[in-house]
């Protein structure tokens, strides 16, 4: 009898932007262990400079408005049925994956984890606002959950992702700066030119030392106050989640709203800490506008500004947190914090964080319910959250351990789980 097994078809991926570093190229090579091709698009020199293969970049040298064309003619000259990215929402991923989802591709998207620091999120078809988890309901968690996975839930081994991740952006925009002649249409996805942003990242690391002085004397100074603290957790004004899926155009107006919020309701002997984002560069003049506003309600002796680290240093006396949508909200919810939080988020759930008017939350804010929280964070484990980072050389090699199957499944994290338990439910009714 003839052979009648049909072969699979050859997986071809195509990768457009990444996080700073070698971690899309590592991750080709891993792909091309299963027999997959991979091709790179390159938009400037940065993007290529850790592509090992050469002969499977593809340069776009073009204007913006020729993108489209030129993403789907790759396409077709790749054969390509997957797509992969870091982030959706710079416009370029967002018109490609329009043009992918129309021709069929699988829709690979990467972003830092939801539960950082020890996690790297790997979604299909969106992250953030755009995430499937959007639209499913904690109830839905929960029945999903009835069939455990066996996957490990504690944290990974520590690893210095910050440092290295800087130390990726600086050299990122160094080619950028110095090597991008082949590119003359390149423009960036954000306000600053490459020079302003490769000069930020050097003073950023230059900075570091003093900048790590005046964190640890701030943050004692609060941590042994003996008052009553609120953390607010600031974002970089060009994070794309806070640009995408918030309501505020600038950190001021987010940070004039919390202040105000905090003159009306909290108490007299009550601080407020602002805790700036671990990769905040200086492009926006928080520390002034938060001094200005303080000093303009009569504040400026009971509100902080606090320069990057680690959060848990803050989180472990304090009595809540604000955020506009921030992924650090996580480590305030698994402490069982009071969350109040504004814009899009993929924890915005019943039970979980508040809706309370700022005054209210900071007169009396209302906590996370425990178990809410618990199925929440237990489904994201089992799903979309990989143990691992994509700046440390472990942080990498954790993850790489775990993503090609998650990338060569049919199916993404989130269907897998749900879709486990509604076979399960199946089934028995067939056996009643």
């Amino acid at each position: 009898m003839a052979n009648t097994t049909v072969k699979p078809t050859r997986r071809v991926f195509l990768f457009l932007q990444g996080p700073h570093g070698p971690f899309f190229s590592e991750l080709a090579a891993k792909l091309s262990e299963t027999g997959a091709a991979c091709w790179r698009v390159a938009f400037n020199a940065g993007d290529g400079a850790r592509w090992t293969d050469r002969d499977t970049l593809l340069p776009f040298r073009q204007s913006e408005d020729a993108w489209i064309d030129q993403f789907s003619q790759w396409i077709t000259e790749t054969g390509a049925t997957d797509l992969v990215l870091y982030g959706d929402t710079r416009r370029r991923h967002a018109d490609a994956i329009k043009l992918a989802r129309k021709a069929g591709l699988v829709i690979h998207v990467f972003e830092e984890g939801y539960l950082r620091p020890y996690w790297a999120t790997y979604e299909r078809n969106g992250s953030n606002g755009n995430s499937r988890l959007m639209d499913i309901t904690l109830d839905q968690m929960e029945r999903a959950l009835l069939e455990r996975s066996a996957l490990p839930t504690m944290p990974p081994d520590r690893w210095g992702d910050l440092r290295q991740h800087m130390v990726h952006g600086a050299l990122y925009h160094w080619h950028v700066l110095f090597r991008n002649q082949s590119f003359p249409h390149f423009r960036p996805h954000r306000d600053q030119t490459v020079a302003q942003e490769f000069r930020l990242q050097v003073l950023r690391l230059l900075r570091r030392p003093r900048h790590m002085i005046e964190r640890r004397w701030t943050t004692q100074r609060i941590r042994k106050g003996g008052w009553p603290y609120h953390v607010v957790l600031l974002q970089l004004e060009h994070d794309a989640s806070f640009r995408a899926f918030s309501d505020f155009a600038s950190q001021t107006e987010f940070v004039n709203l919390v202040v105000d919020g905090f003159a009306k309701g909290a108490a007299s002997h009550h601080r407020l800490v602002f805790k700036a984002h671990p990769l905040e560069d200086g492009r926006a003049p928080l520390e002034q506008t938060i001094r200005k506003r303080a000093a303009k309600h009569g504040l400026s002796d009971r509100v902080f500004f606090v320069r990057g680290g680690k959060l848990a240093y803050l989180l472990q006396a304090a009595r809540s947190a604000v955020t506009v949508n921030s992924t650090a909200a996580h480590q305030a919810l698994w402490r069982g914090l009071p969350v109040r939080s504004f814009g899009t988020s993929v924890y915005d759930k019943p039970g979980l964080v508040s809706h309370q008017p700022l005054p209210d939350f900071f007169t009396s804010p209302k906590p996370p319910d425990p178990e809410a929280h618990a199925i929440y964070r237990q489904f994201l484990l089992e799903t979309s959250q990989l143990p691992g980072g994509f700046y440390s050389s472990k942080g990498r090699v954790q993850l790489l351990r775990h993503v090609v199957d998650r990338i060569l499944a049919p199916h993404d994290p989130y269907e897998n789980r749900l879709s486990a338990h509604e076979s399960k439910t199946q089934q028995l009714r067939v056996v009643r």
